[in-house]
């Protein structure tokens, strides 16, 4: 750190003074007026071959504007927000609206931890190496667009599966010293929120900050959630070339949970409960710095510090749906609940540079960079909570049943580089090489201590090319291909009893994307089709053994392979209907197959042979279709949105667990949704939406971990309505 400010020093002094006074040039300044533009924009693109520090060329990439959209978001409807990204496989996990979880091409949804998930380019999960969920909770108000690109550009940004979703937030109006927004909601469940932002432009410097709170009731009994946000953001611009730009972010929320239902349960009364003193609370803070600096006309150099600081809290009765938490006859007082906490101190340093050259005669871009990553994740669980029925993470005995560090140092180097041979052709081709150790240390009462601690290394070259054809500025073919890898993370080591036993040869999971696409404009239709293949290989799993002596033992190693393949299909067709009205009708469709290769798992006291099982979560149909009608300041959005039966284990049980319902299969769902918006004048704005207008009953998964083994039903029938306003 100290070489570091003594670089910024040094920066600062080399900048030329550049002064000039208002008097001196008042004869040729004229404030004007601000005028207002009337156009329909569309919410729907792709990221340029280039943006800042990055190259996209021959890559699936989607962006999406969510200030230009009809959708519901205040309760973080994740079918709305990425109905136009084909392929989304949505977890409604918290019904509350507290986070967003997705996957795409059958990885796993849980709060996106096969994704990169970052805020205006800062990362946001909490221990890629550790426990790779993102649990920073941003407002949907606060967001200007949404960039996904999928897993072929992990050579870039990191080697997850799933690839990056990138939130941007809003921005100052330059134009003014001090601007302000709010947004304001209430709705079905005493939902209660409130959004009110500021921002401006003085001089050199730049600011914007936000504040959120939000309360609702929930769908369910004893479902109940408060969150808050803040975020300040101060930008200093000492010269055209160079932004030096501080950000802090804070997200954290109490969620009641309602617990697990059985099948018999959910038929019963999908809004019923089965706890009503379970509660989840993350708290996290995301500092960051942020430097871009064009070095000259070619050359851009981007530096970003940043941390994920803050904790996982959790107190829960955490059994199956069908033991009931009740009064002990014994002690007159509920059972004790069991606590964990887990507390991340994660640290990313990335350095990146895009250089603009010619080679051969030819315009080429390389694009080349180094991430640290420092993390120390602590693992406090299997605690003994209270017997009360508020939030409360005290123990009544000091002694966890896992107190564990995993501390990760890990470096990757990265570049990529695109040659354009002539106007239409051009080739991409890199490599990321990732060499880092993660070294667990601590203590777990069941587990014989010479098997903690243990350290686990992480050396390996990733490589990725890609071919783009453009036909003409508004059509493009594209092909790519790109290795990524998933590591092992805490929930893959730990042994869940003293019966079970890791594998001391067990493997990070690898593989690669390969996609084939075609998108483009003409006219009033635009399009984007897409067959992909990704790889898994040695997923991980638990399989059976006997020992010497004929005791049955588990074993969790390396289970076998997956393989998804399908078509992602984005079409859109708008027509004027006359300079003031616009229909916009469009689809956003993915076939898919996911199946396991050559994996065995364990299954009673033996082994099964699961080749050609579909992969848990993998709908083989995702469909949302709808139209939207503007007429001047006026727009309204119908979604149908379709999602096919999924299997919640790998055995692919069809007929539910009677007792837990925590495996079983998930049935297809369709949902209806109406969305509206009206711009009244310059300053106010209404917005109102009605969801699942057909009171679909409905759940999207069986989770086998948090939130509890079962059904989670997700919310029927719900209407919320904004008012916003923009100074």
């Amino acid at each position: 750190m100290r070489y570091f400010c003594l670089a910024l020093l040094f920066l600062f002094s080399s900048i030329p003074s550049k002064t000039q006074t208002l008097s001196q040039n008042s004869a040729s300044i004229r404030i004007l007026d601000s005028i207002i533009i009337n156009a329909f924009l569309p919410n729907k693109t792709w990221l340029p071959e280039t943006a800042g520090t990055y190259l996209y060329s021959g890559k699936k990439t989607e962006t999406v504007s969510l200030i230009h959209s009809d959708v519901d978001l205040s309760s973080k409807i994740g079918r709305q927000l990425f109905s136009k990204i084909p392929g989304v496989f949505v977890y409604d996990m918290d019904g509350s609206g507290n986070q967003v979880n997705i996957a795409t091409r059958g990885l796993d949804p849980h709060r996106g931890w096969d994704l990169n998930i970052r805020k205006d380019g800062v990362l946001t999960n909490s221990d890629m190496y550790g426990y790779p969920a993102s649990h920073y909770s941003m407002p949907m108000e606060s967001i200007d667009h949404i960039e996904f690109v999928r897993g072929t550009g992990s050579l870039q940004y990191g080697a997850q599966f799933g690839g990056m979703l990138n939130y941007i937030n809003k921005r100052e109006d330059s134009a003014k010293v001090f601007g302000f927004e709010s947004i304001n909601t209430i709705g079905s469940y005493q939902l209660v929120s409130s959004y009110n932002a500021v921002g401006g432009q003085l001089g050199k410097f730049k600011y914007y900050a936000y504040l959120y709170r939000k309360s609702k009731d929930g769908y369910r009994e004893n479902e109940s959630t408060s969150s808050q946000a803040e975020n300040l953001m101060l930008e200093f611009n000492p010269s055209k070339a160079l932004s030096i730009k501080f950000e802090w972010a804070r997200s954290t929320y109490l969620y009641r949970l309602p617990g697990p239902l059985s099948d018999p349960m959910f038929l019963k009364d999908p809004r019923m409960s089965t706890r009503n003193r379970n509660y989840f609370s993350p708290e996290i803070h995301v500092p960051s710095l942020n430097i871009d600096w064009r070095l000259n006309k070619h050359l851009k150099l981007q530096f970003i510090a940043s941390a994920v600081l803050g904790s996982r809290n959790s107190v829960l009765f955490d059994r199956p749906a069908n033991v009931t938490d009740s009064i002990n006859p014994g002690t007159g007082q509920y059972n004790n609940r069991q606590v964990d906490i887990d507390q991340f101190n994660s640290h990313t340093y990335e350095v990146r540079l895009l250089q603009q050259f010619q080679l051969f005669g030819k315009p080429t871009n390389l694009v080349a960079g180094l991430q640290f990553m420092n993390n120390d994740l602590h693992r406090r669980q299997l605690g003994v909570g209270t017997t009360g029925s508020d939030y409360n993470i005290t123990l009544v005995n000091p002694v966890w049943g896992r107190d564990l560090h995993f501390k990760t140092k890990n470096l990757a180097g990265f570049t990529e580089g695109k040659l354009q041979f002539n106007q239409h052709w051009s080739v991409t081709a890199g490599l990321r090489y990732e060499q880092g150790i993660s070294q667990m240390s601590g203590q777990i009462a069941y587990y014989p201590s010479d098997k903690i601690p243990f350290d686990l290394v992480h050396k390996f070259p990733l490589f990725g090319a890609g071919i783009q054809y453009q036909f003409s500025k508004q059509t493009l073919f594209y092909v790519g291909w790109s290795q990524s890898y998933r590591p092992m993370i805490f929930k893959d080591l730990i042994p869940g009893s003293v019966y079970e036993t890791i594998d001391t040869l067990i493997k990070d999971v690898k593989g690669d994307n390969l996609e084939l696409g075609f998108r483009g404009s003409w006219k009033s239709i635009k399009w984007d089709l897409t067959a992909f293949i990704l790889r898994e290989f040695n997923r991980f799993g638990t399989i059976a053994g006997i020992d010497a002596s004929g005791v049955l033992y588990t074993y969790k190693t390396n289970i076998g392979n997956s393989i998804s393949k399908g078509l992602e299909l984005f079409i859109q067709w708008d027509q004027p209907l006359d300079k003031n009205a616009l229909l916009s009708l469009f689809t956003s469709t993915n076939l898919m197959q996911a199946r396991y290769v050559k994996a065995n798992i364990k299954q009673g006291t033996k082994n099964t042979d699961i080749s050609g099982n579909k992969v848990e979560s993998a709908p083989e149909l995702t469909s949302r279709n709808g139209f939207t009608i503007r007429l001047k300041k006026f727009s309204t959005t119908l979604l149908y949105s379709y999602t096919a039966e999924t299997f919640s284990d790998p055995f692919n049980t069809v007929t539910p667990t009677a007792l837990t319902g925590a495996v079983g299969l998930v049935p297809a769902y369709g949902l209806l949704d109406l969305n509206a918006s009206w711009q009244i004048n310059k300053i106010f704005n209404l917005k109102f939406n009605f969801n699942n207008i057909t009171d679909k009953q409905y759940f999207t998964k069986r989770p086998l971990m948090y939130p509890g083994p079962g059904i989670w039903s997700s919310d029927g029938r719900n209407f919320s309505c904004s008012i916003g306003i923009k100074l």
